[in-house]
């Protein structure tokens, strides 16, 4: 069985999702402002005669109707990153602001990480963390080609993350853009829906969990947790989310996207699940022409403390 078959049941028009779903996903690039400004990027393109369209709800987003965003100067010389349209909404959630401490629990190959570090202004302290130390050598590249220069990078496991080489012991903000089953990327990558297998949903919802309650954890009272992935599963999404607010000290926040979503799901396959991840975004492909998305936002409980932000002191222990 095609694996979209099983959320059909979630769409509010089958057709055009499963047609959305079948096309080719548009090459899209996003300005990176620690090197240089939008009309600065756009007038590069023009000077190169390269084609670009701007995305309508995002003005540092370019989508290139001829595809390979790596091939011009501007990229080269780190002013672009090629980055899908619904790679950047966890970011826009977070809302990282310049001097904070935040943590990317899974952060190669780094588009996202460089991104919050963009909206940082370069300051403060991302630290950027993995399990694959293959995939980091990725992140440390674009990282380096961006000008990306408030960046930590570790390679330990989500799950059991520790702040020991760190100076300080918790963030202000963090997203867990977790390991999925990716049936949101099947427009620029078909071979997932061919590799899906329930059995692998079930394994990596257990990671997600796992992750999701960790950067609870390591997260300030009154700081903010980002939760996002790329598939449709209500499992690896929604029911997540429930097992959060079960097991740890916080709370789903509304927030707004700037582009078309759905609410999450409160009841899936005879499960139930807490009536507040109806805050999260479900982002389908037929809505918006893009890729597939999930994106929710918490708040970690307890008293926050006076001041706010801890993010005063260096962020590697001499």
């Amino acid at each position: 069985m095609n694996p979209l078959q099983r959320y059909e049941p979630l769409v509010d028009d089958v057709e055009a999702f499963r047609a959305a779903c079948d096309r080719p996903l548009p090459s899209v690039v996003r300005v990176n402002e620690i090197n240089a400004s939008v009309d600065r990027v756009r007038a590069a393109l023009d000077e190169e005669g390269v084609a670009y369209d701007p995305v309508e709800w995002h003005d540092g987003l370019l989508t290139l109707p001829d595809g390979s965003p790596g091939t011009n100067w501007p990229y080269v010389h780190g002013w672009t990153h090629g980055q899908e349209e619904v790679s950047v909404l966890p970011g826009l959630a977070l809302d990282a602001r310049p001097g904070e401490r935040v943590w990317d629990a899974c952060a190669a190959p780094g588009s996202k990480t460089t991104q919050i570090a963009d909206d940082m202004n370069d300051t403060g302290t991302v630290v950027a963390n993995d399990n694959n130390l293959g995939r980091l050598s990725a992140l440390r590249h674009n990282a380096e080609r961006l000008g990306v220069t408030n960046v930590v990078v570790t390679n330990q496991d989500a799950r059991n993350f520790s702040t020991k080489p760190l100076a300080f012991d918790e963030f202000d903000r963090a997203l867990v853009d977790a390991p999925c089953s990716c049936e949101g990327t099947c427009r620029k990558n078909p071979d997932v829906l061919d590799q899906w297998t329930y059995e692998h949903v079930e394994a990596v919802a257990g990671i997600q969990k796992g992750i999701l309650t960790r950067a609870v954890q390591a997260t300030r009272p009154g700081g903010t947790v980002v939760y996002s992935t790329c598939t449709f599963a209500p499992e690896e999404n929604e029911a997540v989310l429930d097992h959060a607010l079960r097991g740890t000290d916080c709370d789903l926040v509304a927030f707004e996207l700037p582009v078309e979503t759905a609410p999450g799901v409160t009841e899936w396959d005879g499960e139930t699940y807490d009536e507040r991840v109806e805050l999260a975004h479900r982002v389908y492909p037929h809505h918006n022409d893009t890729g597939g998305f999930f994106c929710a936002k918490l708040r970690v409980g307890g008293d926050e403390r006076a001041g706010g932000s801890a993010s005063d002191s260096t962020a590697v222990d001499a």
